[in-house]
């Protein structure tokens, strides 16, 4: 008989997944606090189905992987520099004092000063995934406060890329091991070294060959292939990490995605990549719940209370004050604070290389858990409530954020149709820009070019739509208009869609789905030919 052991852990542990995570969306949680649920339903403490823990876990190291290369694609130093003066302070003082809670925390109940340092940095790092999903439905991911966050966020995501080169150095010597082992500043030399030598290689090598072989396969007009060998650079630079350069797999395929995220091809691949990580993150989650003990919250309640006033008291009134110091309106410093009074998944990717190297003990991933829970299913509450005291009030004062640059028409669709529209808007002065599949295609002088399928969120995204004022629709398919018109609407609901139609049914459905202005090309042609009969006769 054959052993089912991995398609039982993957069959159970999703289908708890998606059971759990449709429940917490539907009573308006995030479908993180549902993931965790499932895993400790799935658990070796609960009883019922019980999942194998090893597989679990080697599951969810391909979580981290996507997860850290999305954020390696999706980092925009000009996202930072935009706010840096705000974030980047804000960031260190409030990782100082938080980390430096969770480490008298951790000291209070009899852990080692290194244990402390990581649960410290656990308890600091918010939630990417909560941060951005909540300022998305929000509508606030494009104003000046949303902007704050998300840089405040990427300085806390660039924090833990560093732990994630030190926490290794952290671990005890094995039993047994021949010689001295290196003073702690030796070892970080060396480990710096490796990842010194590790980044130039990634960074010298690594972007003139990748961009090659994106760009071969990009050719090839092939999704599959281009999805495939995305996926096989996230997994094998992150295995070449580990394996030759001693550093951690979540560390390599952050590497992996700044390389491609920073290609031409970028867009496309974080919108592959997108469904991947989506389900392996969920692992990653059902993973960590698995390791939780529901019986600890009963044996220790002070360290859970400890965690919860960390996370939910400490950390927002750290960035309510920085945010004063530095004189910004309460609606940033309510948006900083309420966004960040969470943790999340790099927490748990901090805490699990603690784990596997033998200084973290049970009790802090078990901590982390119950404060993850908690504070990702308090945050939209928050989040409404902020909304309705602070934001509403100064909605009226509010100037819509212009960023320099951001094209003020996105053009989707650039066969015949697309480039006469790219052409005329240049000649006029007006910044475009032009998401497109082909990637030989040249660019209209003053167009910006855009490879991607314009029907995916993160190609848009990428093409600056939170930005644009005007969206123009053209030389598509009605299907691939449709879903173009649903992702600017839920993407920028302030945008103006503008679309050509083939026949009177297909205006009539690009309007259904929000087109304001539809030009019928058979009639602009009808109408210039009457001009000309009229002309002529």
């Amino acid at each position: 008989m054959h052993d089912l052991t991995l398609l039982l852990t993957l069959a159970g542990g999703l289908a708890f997944a998606l059971v759990f995570g449709a429940l917490t969306r539907r009573i308006g949680l995030s479908t993180l606090v549902g993931y965790m649920l499932a895993g400790i339903v799935v658990g070796p403490f609960t009883p019922g189905f019980v999942a194998d823990a090893g597989l679990a876990s080697q599951l969810a190291e391909i979580g981290v992987i996507l997860l850290m290369f999305g954020v390696g694609m999706h980092f925009h130093p000009q996202e930072l520099l935009r706010v840096w003066k705000l974030a980047v302070p804000g960031a260190i003082a409030q990782s100082a004092v938080a980390g430096a809670a969770g480490w008298g925390l951790a000291r209070h109940f009899g852990w080692s000063h290194a244990a402390g340092a990581i649960f410290g940095m656990a308890l600091a790092v918010a939630s990417t995934v909560v941060l951005m999903r909540m300022l998305v439905e929000q509508n606030r991911l494009a104003s000046r406060d949303g902007h704050v966050a998300v840089g405040w966020l990427i300085v806390e995501d660039l924090f833990t890329v560093g732990a994630l080169v030190v926490l290794p150095l952290l671990a005890p010597p094995a039993e047994g091991a021949a010689g001295a082992a290196p003073s702690l500043g030796m070892a970080l030399l060396m480990a710096l070294g490796k990842v010194v030598v590790f980044a130039l290689l990634v960074g010298v090598v690594g972007t003139r060959l990748v961009g090659r072989v994106l760009e071969k396969v990009a050719r090839t007009q092939s999704s599959e292939l281009f999805t495939l060998t995305v996926f096989v650079v996230a997994l094998g630079v992150a295995v070449l990490a580990a394996q030759v350069f001693h550093v951690s797999v979540a560390l390599g395929a952050f590497f992996a995605g700044l390389v491609v995220g920073q290609s031409r091809f970028g867009p496309q691949a974080a919108a592959d990549m997108a469904p991947f990580r989506d389900v392996f993150s969920a692992l990653f989650f059902v993973s960590v719940g698995m390791l939780f003990n529901p019986s600890f919250v009963v044996e220790h309640p002070w360290m859970v209370l400890g965690v919860l006033a960390i996370v939910l008291v400490v950390k927002p009134l750290v960035a309510v004050a920085i945010v004063a110091l530095l004189r910004e309106p309460p609606r940033t410093s309510a948006t900083v604070a309420v966004g960040l009074a969470q943790i999340g998944e790099f927490s748990f990717i901090l805490a699990s290389l603690g784990l596997s190297i033998g200084v973290l003990p049970r009790e802090a991933m078990d901590a982390l858990v119950v404060g993850a829970i908690v504070s990702i299913a308090v945050n939209p509450l928050l989040f409404r409530w902020i909304g309705k005291r602070v934001a509403e009030p100064e909605a009226a004062h509010v100037e819509p954020t212009v960023v320099p640059g951001a094209p003020a028409v996105l053009l989707c669709g650039y066969g015949s149709l697309g480039r006469r529209i790219a052409a005329r808007c240049a000649e006029s002065g007006i910044a475009v820009a032009a998401v497109h599949r082909d990637p030989d295609i040249d660019a209209v002088p003053g167009t910006t070019l855009v490879f991607g399928d314009p029907t995916r969120a993160e190609v848009l995204e990428a093409a600056g739509i939170a930005d644009a004022r005007l969206l123009v629709v053209a030389d598509l398919l009605l299907a691939d208009k449709i879903q173009v018109c649903t992702q600017a609407r839920r993407l920028n609901p302030r945008i103006v869609i503008s679309g050509s139609a083939n026949t009177d049914a297909e205006r009539a459905w690009l309007e259904e789905f929000g087109a304001q202005f539809v030009s019928d090309g058979r009639d602009e042609q009808s109408a210039q030919m009457a001009r000309a009969i009229k002309a002529l006769l």
